[in-house]
């Protein structure tokens, strides 16, 4: 039985429907290819979190498609920051209480603001972690951004 995280906690409280998909995480392999195998999503559906942290902002989440880039420079612009950096790993748990691979915007540590790609928009249906490693939450795209309250903007470049 699997236990239910602080995301899913979140979402229900908040009466929005959403699936948890659960997979073995491997560590090595947090390719897109795998997790889209795994989700049976194309990896463009899938969202990752960053955390991020501007120079007037401070600490915040960057949610874009998995396969991508986050573009600093466009995100400072959204945020309104002359700039931002990504966050050390060292730093990641204590700021939100997620480890690698499994942060996620909903029910962090603290409500730091969140920004998230415009592509969102494109799905019915989007994949987020649930804030541990193997498991994902599929929610709609709308009721995704109600509960995290995020921004939408140009965020990700391919490579």
């Amino acid at each position: 039985m699997s236990h239910k995280t602080n995301a899913a906690r979140l979402l229900e409280k908040l009466g929005l429907p959403y699936q948890l998909k659960t997979y073995p995480p491997e560590p090595d392999d947090l390719s897109p290819e795998r997790l889209s195998r795994e989700l049976s999503l194309p990896p463009e559906q899938i969202f990752k979190t960053l955390v991020v942290r501007g120079e007037r902002t401070g600490v915040m989440f960057a949610v874009i498609p998995l396969a991508l880039r986050l573009d600093l420079k466009a995100l400072a612009r959204l945020a309104g920051d002359k700039g931002v950096d990504v966050v050390p790993l060292k730093e990641v748990q204590p700021l939100t209480g997620y480890v690698r691979g499994g942060v996620t915007a909903l029910a962090a540590r603290k409500d730091y603001p969140v920004f998230v790609d415009e592509t969102i928009e494109l799905f019915d249906v989007i994949s987020v972690s649930a804030g541990a490693k193997g498991e994902q939450l599929l929610v709609a795209p709308s009721d995704y951004l109600r509960a995290t309250q995020a921004r939408v903007g140009a965020l990700a470049v391919g490579d």
